[in-house]
């Protein structure tokens, strides 16, 4: 276990991680785009779903999601893919539907990866969806986190949802915090999910408001800027510079305005084309300071969605299992490069390739 994070002993606990969020049924036309594609390859995905899927797929933790679904085959679709995905589903909502989803819904996500000059882009259909009418005293927190749980991980996805969505995951997060269980919280600036309900001020309201829960705060650079107010100096809005220097000043604000951060974790993205990238990520904690993983420069990309949760779920696996916070930012960051090798948001990697990568393995082909 790392010393920059304790966590209850995992002998004591039912699950190792426990994610709360909405798991949507993603869309992918492959090659093609949303406008003009006839097929779509399917999965699942969701911000805070995919850190619980990654540390089971790829880390072989005991994982598990609280969400809600419509209960109807899009939604018992989503089941099958999250059950596939080895997470248990019995915290899952299920909600009566109306035959057509003018009370609840299953949320969709249409994804293109992009390509070279043409970036990746996202469109989500995901209004009066299930999960975002979740409202406080609908969910047993303390009944989930009595039965021992080390890590729950949300984020700025789940709490853009709706009005009641930021007061389920502070209910949630006030749970977890009786019961010893680490926090862990992905800022994930979305501009769709906040443009119709204040922008970045609502946004920057409702994340400092949770941010006051969280033991690891975790987001890349426009999610600190965009959801709590931090500055980053010196760095244009495409990251095309990778310098640290800059990274390492906004995280020592963050931890001095919110003394309950044991642990921080920022991606370094510099997008060159969709197709390649710059890629990068540091780390700090209180108890060991700062620790940068390996610089990738001109890392190839094939789908880069789901990349930073594939990140979020490497380092708290570290946090949790490994011995230095160093380790635990170099797992994440590999644990996210080879992520992005592959389509759809969920990982297919394994531990014995995130710890090649991390420890200076090559791509060199295994026969």
């Amino acid at each position: 276990m790392s010393r920059s994070i304790q966590t209850r002993p995992a002998a004591e606990c039912r699950y190792d991680i426990v994610s709360l969020g909405e798991v949507m049924l993603r869309l992918d036309p492959g090659d093609r785009r949303i406008r003009t594609t006839r097929t779509f390859d399917v999965w699942e995905g969701g911000g805070e779903y995919n850190v619980a899927r990654g540390l089971r797929r790829a880390f072989g933790q005991r994982a598990a999601v609280v969400t809600a679904l419509a209960d109807n085959e899009v939604g018992r679709l989503v089941e099958d893919f999250i059950l596939q995905g080895g997470v248990d589903t019995q915290h899952i909502q299920w909600k009566a539907y109306d035959g057509i989803g003018r009370t609840t819904r299953n949320g969709l996500n249409f994804t293109e990866r992009g390509f070279g000059v043409r970036g990746a882009v996202g469109l989500s259909d995901r209004g009066n969806t299930a999960v975002s009418q979740m409202k406080p005293g609908e969910f047993d927190w303390d009944g989930l986190f009595a039965q021992g749980v080390r890590w729950f991980h949300t984020g700025g996805i789940f709490a853009a949802l709706s009005e009641s969505t930021a007061d389920v995951a502070e209910e949630a997060m006030t749970a977890a915090r009786k019961h010893g269980t680490v926090i862990s919280y992905d800022l994930n600036f979305r501009p769709s999910l906040w443009k119709g309900i204040g922008g970045e001020a609502r946004a920057q309201e409702v994340n400092k408001r949770l941010a006051s829960f969280v033991d690891v705060m975790i987001g890349n650079e426009e999610d600190f800027s965009a959801s709590l107010g931090f500055e980053i100096e010196g760095v244009d809005e495409n990251l095309t510079d990778l310098d640290t220097g800059a990274f390492r000043a906004m995280i020592a604000e963050a931890s001095a305005t919110y003394p309950n951060f044991q642990a921080i974790g920022t991606t370094l993205r510099g997008v060159k084309t969709a197709t390649v990238n710059d890629w990068g990520a540091i780390a700090w904690s209180r108890a060991e300071g700062f620790a940068e993983a390996t610089h990738r420069p001109d890392m190839e990309i094939y789908d880069r969605v789901g990349g930073g949760d594939s990140f979020a779920s490497g380092l708290a696996y570290g946090l949790m299992e490994l011995d230095t916070l160093q380790q635990a930012v170099e797992y994440g960051a590999a644990h996210a490069a080879i992520a992005m090798t592959t389509p759809g948001d969920t990982t297919t990697a394994t531990l014995a390739e995130v710890a090649k990568l991390a420890g200076g393995g090559s791509a060199r082909v295994q026969r």
